[in-house]
Order: C-alpha cells, then structure tokens, then sequence
C-alpha cells in the first residue's frame, strides 16, 4: 500500500488577486495565483506521487501572518520553518540565492547566474526561477532581464510590476 500525499489548498485574499497556499502536514509546498492551478498541480505532481487534494483553512498561521505584513507594507522575518522546498539541488541553490535579493532590489539573470557562479548557467537559472513553488516569500519576482525589463512571471507581468513597486514601498517606509 502507499501512502497518500494530502495536499491541502487555502485561499489567501491579497490586494493582488486571490492566492492560493498549498500545504502538506503543515508546511507550506507551494504559492500561487490564483488562474495558475495547472502549474500547482504540474509542479507537485512531480514532488509528490499518489496526491489527494484537500480544500480547507488547514495552512500555516505564520506565513498567513507574513503574507498580511508584506501587503501591509511591514517586512517581517521569513516563516522558513513552516514552508518545504522540494526540487533539485540546483534549484534549491537558485531559490536560496533569491532570498539573499533584498526588499526593493532586483538582480539580473546573468547576475543571478554569475553569483552562483556558473555564469553560462542563465537558462537553467531562469528555468529554477521559474519553478519556485513558493513565490512572493521566495522572491522570484525580483529577477528582471539584463536590460532591465521585466520578464517571465508566472503570476502575469502586472503582478511583478506591483510586487517590485510595492516593495519600493517597504524599502522607503524602512529608511
């Protein structure tokens, strides 16, 4: 017999658009917009086998917590304790270099790819950004072009636009 993975799926409502917050005993797996359940099931299809979705409140209070502080405009410490990161050791090491990008910073790919150093690495970097289960706490949206355009975001390119404004915001209220 194997065992059965419960995922649990809550609603998160943020000045953005509806959120959802995946867990799994308690830890949260994965982030998301709402729009994008596709890519949250693609995603932990992968991480986990035999899943068996769940609808309810069941997510952890602190990154709720994090999540009303960020839109709040109040930077508090990152509930990392309470979230689970499943991916490759690559991708791992790409979504710790995004929580070392400050508040109200963005980096490049390139510069992203360099600080790992594995300079060459931009797609595979840009493909590990892209599967960060965990967005907004995990700050794949501070990743911009070279050129310093925005690209690439899954929750719409609106979204990064606000995100990076928003914590322009945190930034100033900060200094």
């Amino acid at each position: 017999m194997s065992m059965i993975t419960k995922i649990n799926v809550a609603i998160y409502d943020s000045p953005i658009g509806k959120i959802s917050l995946a867990s799994v005993e308690g830890k949260l797996v994965h982030l998301d917009f709402e729009g994008n359940e596709d890519r949250l099931k693609t995603i932990q299809n992968r991480r986990f086998k035999n899943i068996e979705w769940a609808e309810n409140t069941s997510v952890p209070v602190s990154v709720v917590s994090w999540l009303d502080a960020y839109f709040a405009e109040e930077a508090g410490p990152l509930p990392m304790d309470e979230i689970t990161m499943i991916g490759t050791e690559f991708q791992k090491s790409v979504w710790s270099a995004l929580m070392t990008i400050p508040c109200g910073k963005s980096l490049s790919y390139a510069e992203l790819a360099r600080q790992l150093g594995n300079p060459k690495a931009v797609r595979a970097v840009a493909r590990a950004n892209a599967l960060n289960p965990v967005s907004i706490i995990v700050p794949c949206h501070r990743v911009i072009g070279s050129n310093g355009t925005l690209t690439g975001y899954a929750g719409g390119l609106e979204r990064k636009a606000w995100l990076l404004e928003h914590e322009a915001g945190i930034l100033a209220k900060a200094a």
